[in-house]
């Protein structure tokens, strides 16, 4: 099998190379922080908003490791726009939505002119991506929501919110989920803004006696379940890319740090043990990549189970190389590696939040686990029937 790039995926990976060199120096990232300016304006000019999208939909027909040669920038620059929640909602909203709504949302959201945002984490749910206390009651004329969302990843410059609640069921059912469009202006929401610990930024969002038309809702009612897991795998796919741009930019600034920094008369980096070290990290990097690579094809596939194994098998692996380059960078770097002066501290802290992001290792684990024993379950049973008769 042929993993080189096509033409069009190099020239993609060279226009996100320029903008993150030409526009996203790490003094610059800080700034924009400060400001709160950004360049989505800009990644929509570059059709990064439209990668994904089928050309009849206005989008260039991209698949998921075109979106990760994005993400893979994003990461390198820690860019502070929140393309990953927007991508993960548009391309649901894509997928579910009734004529009305996708005509009225879809085309803004991927020319920059409408930001989205799905909400789907609460209190009490862990990792447990189908836990849902919101509830949607259906009323004479569409739905009532009440409850809260914990936290939704790059809501705070939100115009819209794709939102999960529960129709039907108890509040760790799988089946029962629905999904809704709500606007940001709309009376019955109430938007709290949070600061995270890697500045990417989130919103808790509340609902009150919030009523809806039935258009808003997105996808079968009670059924959006296996849309909403397979979005979930789509986000730790592009996570995993953000994380190799990550680790490859931190990689690059330790070794420039060991090159550079001079102990007793000489670089830090004519350490043997210390280059050992860094071969270690280059190994992380491409493991991580590869994993990355791995999963991003397997969302291709129309076997659900395989594309699960695939998924959680490449959380796990780029989690553990994560943790790996970038407790090994702070350490190399001594106590200045944890200053906000130095960009080594931030790199952790989103690498951090990365691992923390779409499931732990320990999750997915237990995910292969289920998948294993269901695989096992279901090929001992025809070995069952054929001694029975």
């Amino acid at each position: 099998m042929d993993l080189s790039f096509s033409e069009e995926q190099n020239m993609l990976q060279e226009s996100v190379s320029r903008l993150v060199r030409d526009h996203y120096s790490f003094q610059r990232r800080q700034q924009r922080l400060e400001d709160g300016e950004d360049l989505w304006l800009r990644f929509a000019e570059l059709g990064w908003l439209a990668v994904p999208f089928g050309e009849d939909q206005g989008g260039i027909g991209g698949g998921a490791v075109d979106v990760g040669i994005v993400m893979e920038g994003i990461g390198r620059a820690l860019a502070v726009e929140p393309y990953l929640p927007h991508m993960l909602a548009s391309q649901l909203l894509a997928r579910l939505a009734p004529e009305p709504l996708r005509d009225r949302y879809l085309s803004p959201a991927l020319s920059g002119d409408c930001r989205l945002a799905l909400a789907f984490i609460e209190a009490g749910g862990r990792y447990c991506p189908w836990f849902c206390a919101t509830a949607a009651s259906e009323s004479s004329d569409g739905y009532q929501i009440n409850g809260a969302k914990d936290l939704v990843p790059g809501g705070q410059s939100a115009d819209a919110y794709l939102v999960i609640a529960r129709s039907h069921g108890d509040t760790r059912d799988r089946q029962g989920l629905s999904l809704f469009l709500v606007e940001r202006e709309h009376p019955g929401l109430q938007v709290r803004r949070l600061r995270t610990n890697d500045a990417a930024g989130a919103v808790q969002l509340t609902f009150e006696n919030l009523q809806l038309d039935a258009g808003a809702r997105l996808g079968d009612a009670d059924q959006v379940w296996p849309e909403l897991e397979h979005t979930l795998d789509l986000g730790a796919v592009y996570q995993a890319w953000e994380a190799v741009g990550a680790m490859a930019a931190l990689s690059e600034v330790t070794l420039d740090y060991l090159k550079t920094r001079k102990q007793f008369g000489r670089p830090l980096g004519a350490n043997q043990a210390l280059q050992h070290r860094m071969v270690d990290l280059f190994i992380a990097v491409e493991e991580a990549r590869s994993s990355a690579l791995c999963a991003a094809l397997a969302m291709d596939t129309d076997d659900a189970d395989e594309r699960r194994r695939n998924v959680s098998l490449s959380k796990i692996a780029v989690d553990r190389c994560a943790r790996l380059v970038g407790q090994e960078a702070v350490q190399l770097h001594g106590a200045m590696g944890v200053t906000d002066e130095l960009s080594v501290g931030h790199y952790f802290k989103r690498l951090t939040a990365i691992i923390a992001s779409f499931g732990d290792s320990e999750w997915h684990a237990r995910r292969i686990h289920r998948l294993d024993t269901a695989s096992l379950s279901s090929s001992s049973q025809p070995a069952r029937s054929q001694s029975w008769n």
